[in-house]
């Protein structure tokens, strides 16, 4: 990266300047880049985001940081087809080579497979624009959170044009089809990878020669404790109130946690469930709570935005994650950090973050009889509630306090981007 670093035209005092190219910004499940994005920022990096796709919902839905990041973020599929020729044009005045040879190696990722090379050439597209658009902002170094087509694009930009390329890697969606998202590629490909965690730097290595391990960094997320506060504890809440927060999509487990809540009814423990999501699940899993007879104690509140997501926090008594798939989830984090004691499932990174019996309750995935028992614990037991409502906060500010693992990131950056040049030696 100190070649890259080093065509940077930027004094000591000027700010890091990256560009982060995300597939959806703002978006409902991904608070935690715009989060992130304002704390570099406050920290002194100069970012520029870009997002293929328009937000996931109209403006009048948008909270003030959202309102204000949208205005400054360049959407790829919004500039058409006349972006899409400019930067065709552009391109192949300025840099025929790289751009035929970005050309074939798009083609080549979608192997044999019309269908993936029809994808290849839609993405090389996006990574002409995204190389115009940064060249135009003098940005040098593309980052792109999670290994999906927004990766790809990123991957193929930097075939055509002198940038780097970096990726976080989130999973564990990314390991499922690591040959369809092309994840040993990007990894050879890119300058260095970042893994939310130690799960996740285990599957990196798993799928690349050990000479690649040293790209590798691990910069955990986090939640802000400050406007995630600590909620009082209900002594004789009834119901109790539980909620989950999440897409309504299969790896989420839902339905599992539906008919736990089932096993409650008839076991006469009343709880009452307030999904927080939307997603192809929902007209299942409402055909689910009506077969039931659950219609009384579930409620679908759809996907909300975060002022909206912590006002339903702060009714909770109980937060549920039943989930088969995940990385390190943000919404525990943030239910801990309010010190609401959590259910979830031990797979994947989540006991990095939660300690069973220490800092919340981790139940085998799938069971639905361990996972009613978990919830009926705490639905009956006020005083355990408060004892891993309290431990999940000091866990979070311990480990995951969201200014201290941002400056992690931004330490990771400096590091890794190299030394910034002097104006005099830019020059």
């Amino acid at each position: 990266m100190a070649d890259v670093a080093s065509t940077v035209l930027q004094s000591d005092s000027t700010p890091y300047r990256l560009a982060y190219l995300v597939s959806r910004y703002p978006a409902f499940s991904h608070t935690f880049i715009l989060n992130e994005v304002l704390r570099l920022k406050a920290l002194g990096f100069s970012i520029r985001v870009a997002s293929i796709n328009d937000p996931d919902r109209l403006p009048d839905a948008f909270t003030a940081d959202e309102a204000e990041e949208a205005k400054l973020t360049y959407y790829v599929k919004a500039s058409g087809l006349r972006g899409a020729l400019v930067a065709l044009g552009s391109a192949l005045v300025r840099r025929p080579v790289p751009t035929l040879r970005g050309l074939l190696f798009a083609l080549r990722l979608g192997g044999a497979d019309l269908g993936k090379i029809g994808f290849g050439l839609f993405y090389f597209i996006e990574a002409l624009m995204i190389g115009r658009w940064m060249r135009r902002e003098r940005l040098t170094h593309l980052h792109v959170h999670f290994a999906t087509p927004a990766s790809t694009v990123g991957l193929i930009a930097k075939q055509i044009f002198p940038i780097g390329f970096s990726f976080m890697v989130h999973g564990p969606d990314e390991f499922y089809d690591a040959p369809g998202y092309r994840l040993t590629e990007k990894i050879e490909g890119a300058d260095f990878v970042l893994a939310i965690g130690a799960y996740a730097r285990s599957q990196l290595m798993k799928l690349s020669p050990p000479n690649c391990w040293h790209k590798f960094d691990v910069c955990p997320l986090g939640v802000d404790p400050q406007r995630f506060q600590a909620v009082e504890v209900r002594e004789q809440a009834d119901p109790p109130e539980v909620i989950c927060v999440g897409r309504l999509v299969p790896a989420k487990g839902q339905h599992v946690l539906i008919q736990a809540l089932a096993k409650l009814r008839d076991l006469g423990t009343k709880v009452r469930l307030r999904l927080v999501g939307d997603g192809p699940d929902r007209p299942s899993l409402e055909r689910q709570v009506a077969e039931l007879d659950l219609g009384d104690r579930v409620i679908f509140e759809g996907a909300v935005n975060l002022d909206r997501v912590q006002a339903l926090y702060r009714g909770a008594d109980i937060f549920a994650l039943a989930s088969f798939a995940e990385g390190i989830p943000i919404v525990l984090m943030e239910a801990m950090a309010m010190e609401i004691p959590c259910v979830t499932t031990c797979i994947t990174g989540i006991p990095e973050l939660i300690r069973d019996g220490i800092d919340g309750i981790l139940v085998a995935p799938s069971d639905d009889d361990e996972l009613a028992d978990a919830i009926a614990r705490l639905a009956q037991d006020a005083g355990l509630r408060r004892q891993l409502g309290q431990a999940g906060r000091a866990r979070v500010l311990d480990k995951y306090d969201l200014g201290r693992n941002t400056q992690r990131l931004a330490t990771t950056f400096r590091r890794r981007l190299g030394e910034r040049p002097s104006l005099e030696r830019s020059h």
